[in-house]
């Protein structure tokens, strides 16, 4: 097929001697980033859609930023986080405008929590007191920034914490909105932010607002976002996940208690009103307090039926309800008087029928179980199908998975109902299994290019599992190779000796294995867990060692990873959060290690029906699910190590099975080209810069050697 002239110009640009070359000093040609983005533009130009894995270094930014300023199309790019929002917008996005010398317009557009609201910054002063000097004096800053400020991000408040109790005061949700009636609502922050959206060509957000957005148009309410003629989703394998939350709904703690505060607060303009308002508001506040001291008997995740097995629970559910009904009665007269009365009774009839829609599966109440392992798949309760290539995992995982809840219960629309604790609050969630189908339909009504792309999309070379996840049918793909030299920058380890993992004196092996290839690198990595209990284990085995410990949980992230970066020799120890958005460039991470396959725990009671979805379809929970999703967690994690040319590091894989379990080779045959060996001598002499003498060996992916010893 002929290349479209988009993909010509982007190839033209990206190439040695084009604009960015030119314009950039630091840019450095890249063949795979120049494929990536001339089948990008072609699918711009044709409004199709493209799945791109581009390996780490690839230059995937560069690479769709440059056909969607050429094309002149209405853009939207989606990325991961807001904090890789900021750095596309503020950092890669005007380098690449300015070095093409195109005039587009360009938008920044957050979801209405990180802006300032007026109406609530006025309300809050009216807050007889504050939990602390501390925090009184954060709402000063607040006060005094909010005159000054241009466009009301919370992001430019840098003293500002994340987790600041002010947050939910000084912002807005859709529910407590007040629209067009708000008195602040012509100098309204977040209405000026989408009016600089529907003017720009190019717009970045985030995938909470995406999905924010096609949520509501599933649901016929109307728009964030504008309207566009291309999308590109980066950091795309979040995407699936993500949608199932926003298709979804939920009841929440905090939002309840808000609501019964913001009714008392409005009885500051309405005389009389705070008589006939405080009691149901006080019980409201009670109910949600009483419901979640109940459910310290739960455990921190579970389905709906559990959470019916405690009587005191179910009380507890009456009374919420029962509260939220009389503060919804309590409202009604008032609705006429100002418009926050009318805002907060919507917002109790809007909790009382999403509660009514949780609890509405049959509660049944079967014996107390024992309490799960969390170190492997999911529960299951039918017979293992009689295939080899899984028969052995889930052998290993059967005693675990015996001691499940049963199957879900589900909403009759397909959805799963489920709860999750917090230290002082709740979340009741109903989800749906399956999120292909509202994706697709809006893919098609958009009538747009779409392009996905990560550095993880795929699993064994294919992307078979995460197209169907999005609804496709045999989409154009690319897989875009890194640029990095393998041979040269990396090495793989893989210990032996180990014991199965599921054996409980497992860490004490692996820490045992890993003491000298610590020694080896100085320090300087980073300890990836697949469970909570086995990082806190091996916290206690490495305290007192010769390198700075930092353990997830006893600071915030940006904490611990600024602590790591400055200390030169630190071991970090980290769970989930972060196999990815975390990025070490140097020599002050040169080990990644990764203590078992990180399939996922079996406290998620999306998962487990997703897997119970599955088996009732015909279909293989583990070859269809568990194992893609593995693959694909592994990825993520094994991609911190080299994260630039420069860099050189030793990516270590503790767990056994990548050799003794058939579907090993499907982790092994998805991760980059490294370099293996079983011998940890190989590992002291590559860091002493000493040759290796490893084999040559085949894999299963065409025109590609590993070496091995």
């Amino acid at each position: 097929m002929e290349p479209s002239r988009l993909g010509v110009a982007s190839r033209a640009a990206l190439s040695d001697g084009g604009e960015i070359a030119r314009k950039l000093e630091t840019f450095a040609p890249r063949p795979a980033q120049q494929d990536l983005a001339a089948a990008i533009a072609d699918a711009f130009e044709s409004r199709d859609t493209l799945l791109a894995e581009a390996g780490t270094g690839t230059g995937k930014t560069f690479a769709y930023l440059v056909p969607a300023l050429l094309s002149g199309l209405k853009t939207i790019v989606s990325t991961g986080t807001r904090a890789l929002q900021d750095q596309l917008y503020h950092r890669d996005l005007p380098r690449v405008r300015d070095a093409l010398g195109v005039g587009l317009k360009t938008a920044l557009l957050k979801g209405r929590a990180n802006y300032l609201c007026r109406y609530r910054m006025e309300q809050a002063k009216g807050e007889p007191k504050f939990a602390s000097r501390e925090v009184a004096a954060q709402f000063q800053r607040i006060v005094a920034w909010s005159g000054s400020t241009r466009l009301g991000d919370l992001a430019e408040l840098e003293a500002l914490p994340e987790e600041s109790p002010l947050l939910p005061m000084v912002t807005s949700t859709a529910e407590n909105c007040l629209g067009s009636e708000c008195p602040f609502y012509a100098d309204c922050f977040v209405v000026q932010a989408r009016q600089r959206a529907q003017a720009a060509d190019v717009v970045v957000v985030n995938h909470h607002l995406l999905l924010a957005d096609l949520a509501l148009k599933q649901e016929g309410f109307g728009e964030i976002l504008p309207g566009a003629q291309a999308f590109v989703i980066d950091e795309a394998h979040q995407l699936p996940e993500l949608a199932a939350q926003f298709f979804g709904e939920a009841v929440s703690a905090r939002p309840l208690v808000e609501l019964a505060r913001d009714s008392l607060a409005e009885c500051k303009s309405v005389t009389g009103a705070l008589a006939s308002l405080q009691v149901p508001s006080r019980d409201l506040e009670h109910s949600v307090r009483t419901l979640r001291t109940a459910m310290d008997e739960l455990p921190i995740r579970g389905t709906r039926r559990r959470a019916g097995e405690v009587p005191a629970v179910e009380d507890g559910f009456d009374n919420l309800e029962a509260a939220l009904l009389n503060l919804r009665d309590a409202l009604e007269p008032l609705r006429g008087a100002a418009p926050g009365f009318d805002s907060c009774h919507a917002r109790a009839e809007e909790f009382i029928e999403r509660l009514r829609r949780w609890r509405g599966a049959p509660v049944a109440r079967p014996e107390p179980e024992p309490e799960e392992d969390d170190d492997f798949s999911p529960p299951r309760r039918e017979p293992i199908p009689a295939e080899a290539e899984n028969q052995d995992a889930f052998a290993a995982a059967q005693e675990a998975q015996e001691q499940g809840e049963g199957t879900p219960p589900e909403g009759r629309d397909g959805s799963v109902l489920w709860y999750e604790l917090t230290a002082r609050g709740f979340r009741l969630s109903r989800t749906p299994l399956d999120v292909a189908g509202p994706l697709a339909a809006h893919r098609e009504r958009s009538r747009a290019a779409w392009v996905f792309t990560s550095a993880t999309l795929t699993v064994g070379a294919q992307f078979h599992h995460y197209a169907r996840k999005l609804g496709l049918f045999e989409p154009k793909t690319l897989l875009a190779p890194s640029p990095f030299d393998w041979a040269r920058q990396a090495l793989m380890y893989l210990p032996q000796g180990l014991p199965d993992p599921a054996v409980r004196h497992y860490n004490e092996s692996m820490v045992e294995r890993l003491r000298p290839v610590l020694e080896a690198s100085g320090g300087r990595a980073f300890v990836l867990f697949a469970s909570h209990r086995a990082l806190r284990e091996t916290a206690e085995l490495l305290k007192g060692g010769p390198w700075p410990l930092f353990v997830q949980g006893e600071a915030p992230r940006h904490v611990l990873l600024e602590r790591f970066r400055a200390s030169g020799n630190g071991v970090l120890l980290g769970a989930a959060s972060f196999r990815e958005g975390v990025d070490v460039a140097g020599e002050a991470l040169s080990v990644v290690v990764i203590d078992k396959l990180p399939f996922a725990a079996p406290d998620d009671p999306v998962f487990e029906a997703r897997l119970d979805a599955i088996r009732r379809r015909g279909g293989n929970p583990f070859r269809d699910e568990q194992l893609p999703q593995a693959v694909i967690a592994l990825k993520q994690g094994a991609g911190r190590l080299i994260r630039s040319e420069r860099d050189r590091g030793v990516l270590v894989l503790c767990d056994p099975r990548l050799h003794s379990k058939s579907y090993g080779r499907t982790f092994l045959d998805s991760l980059p080209p490294l370099p293996r060996s079983r011998r940890v001598e190989d590992v002291a002499d590559f860091f002493a810069g000493r040759p290796l003498a490893l084999e040559s060996a085949s894999s299963a992916r065409d025109g590609e050697d590993y070496y091995y010893r």
